[in-house]
């Protein structure tokens, strides 16, 4: 049995999307699977689309922790700056 690769098209308009597109489009995945209106064939779409948009919203989330932990450090080194200088000043 082969594994089917995704689709570009779908990657590629999902990259695209701020964390706020993609966490609303997950949302109307979601809704649109519990409805169990969909074929199996549609649903199997829709899926894979949620998994991308669940991926990108991961993406954003992922990076705004990097950002807040690296802003943290930046913060960090420079109140320990400080207080070496502060000392310093003291002897």
């Amino acid at each position: 049995m082969s594994t089917a690769a995704p689709r570009p098209s779908v990657d590629n308009a999902v990259t695209a999307l701020s964390y706020e597109e993609a966490r609303d489009q997950l949302v109307d995945v979601v809704s649109r699977l519990e409805a169990g209106a969909a074929t199996l064939e549609e649903s199997l779409a829709l899926w894979e689309r949620g998994e991308a948009l669940a991926d990108r919203c991961q993406q954003w989330l992922d990076g705004a922790r990097e950002r807040l932990e690296a802003a943290r450090g930046a913060s960090q080194a420079d109140d320990a700056g400080e207080s070496d200088e502060d000392e310093e000043a003291s002897l």
